[in-house]
């Protein structure tokens, strides 16, 4: 199981994907093997393999070993984080706008 904090540029590169965003939205809902995965979307066991290892590494996905097969889940709290980050850096960014526009004005 990986519980370390990831860099949020493997957490972009692992929601970059199309496929990888819809196993996460999956996993968002329950818990699930690659196998149950490869049931509901149209890509072979060897690529939601590759994905859920890409997911992983970004800090998206844990799993854990029930009987022969491996579960994994989403962690919310990575994506919860991140955006929390996001929210920052735009708060940030619309101060500086309004602290140029507000300068822009006043020596009109």
């Amino acid at each position: 199981m990986n519980t370390e904090v990831q860099a949020p540029s493997s957490v972009f590169a692992a929601l970059a994907d199309e496929t990888r965003w819809r196993i996460l939205v999956r996993l968002g809902e329950a818990p699930a093997s690659a196998s149950a995965l490869t049931r509901t979307m149209p890509v072979s066991r060897q690529a939601i393999m590759k994905h859920l290892k890409v997911l992983e590494i970004g800090g998206l996905v844990t799993s854990e070993r029930s009987g022969k097969e491996i579960v994994y889940s989403a962690i919310g709290a990575r994506l919860s984080a991140l955006a929390r980050d996001l929210d920052l850096i735009g708060q940030g960014w619309d101060n500086r706008l309004t602290r140029l526009k507000n300068e822009a004005e006043g020596s009109s």
